[in-house]
């Protein structure tokens, strides 16, 4: 899938979310899709947390 389709496709989830169960679970949605995406990196390979985490406490700039 190209990223425009999964762009897409997130737009679709997240507006038939909010028209669904309103602000908050809107919120609450994207939340846990972010949270998700962010596992998923760290899973795959594609996120450093210690690279991120150094970055958070000043010893490296990104």
């Amino acid at each position: 899938m190209s990223t425009t389709i999964i762009g897409a496709l997130t737009g679709a989830i997240l507006a038939v979310v909010a028209l669904v169960f309103g602000f908050w679970g809107f919120l609450l949605t994207a939340l846990f899709m972010a949270i998700g995406a962010v596992i998923g990196r760290i899973a795959s390979g594609k996120l450093d947390v210690r690279a991120v985490t150094d970055a958070f406490t000043g010893r490296r700039t990104s």
